[in-house]
């Protein structure tokens, strides 16, 4: 059976990137220019770094996944399926940073606002709207949701960056499973003794 392996992150990030990447090409935030949304990394935030693609692609809109975590409501379901098949499914939530780039404070609102229009509007990704950079079963889906996040805590994450504080829109992404392609391999038997009988099995 096809089953979301460890590229499933990977997916979920590329599946939001495409999302929104349609919604701008029809919203059009930015007239004159093409407005992108992108995945980026840490590094990206350096905007004196020629590599940055927030520098190379403004207007853009980056994604920035800060935090990786374990989906406590649905862990102990998953546990005990995989209890009955042997295959690891670890339920995950992807929290990510979604941020305006551009030389315009009013062109940076009008693509936030198209960015949290988009979302709002499909907060469900399932079936086509999943990138193929995984192998997604077919009745899997994600849901994308505003996460409540603290003034303080969007401070400390850019303090982390040494990046100059921007408005930024946290979303959730969840439940993203990670599972191993094949169930784990049966115990290797070796010599058992009972009582004073050597039972000899399989080396």
């Amino acid at each position: 059976m096809c089953v979301a392996t460890f590229t499933a992150i990977t997916a979920a990030g590329k599946s939001l990137e495409r999302l929104l990447n349609a919604c701008f090409a029809v919203d059009k935030p930015h007239p004159g220019k093409t407005v992108r949304a992108a995945l980026v990394q840490t590094d990206d935030f350096v905007l004196t770094d020629g590599a940055s693609k927030i520098a190379q692609r403004s207007p853009v809109l980056s994604i920035f996944l800060y935090r990786v975590e374990v989906d406590a409501i649905t862990r102990a379901g998953w546990s005990g399926v995989g209890s009955i098949d042997g295959r690891s499914h670890l339920p995950l939530d992807l929290h990510y940073l979604l941020t305006a780039w551009d030389d315009s404070a009013e062109f940076e609102h009008q693509i936030l606002g198209s960015a949290m229009s988009c979302l709002d509007t499909t907060p469900i990704l399932t079936g086509p709207l999943l990138h193929p950079a995984t192998t997604w079963e077919p009745n899997e889906g994600v849901q994308v949701m505003f996460e409540d996040l603290g003034t303080d805590q969007l401070m400390r994450i850019y303090d982390s960056l040494e990046a100059n504080f921007r408005t930024s829109i946290p979303y959730r992404v969840r439940v993203v499973r990670v599972e191993s392609s094949l169930a784990d391999p049966p115990p290797t038997v070796t010599d058992v003794y009972v009582g004073k009988t050597v039972v000899v099995g399989d080396s």
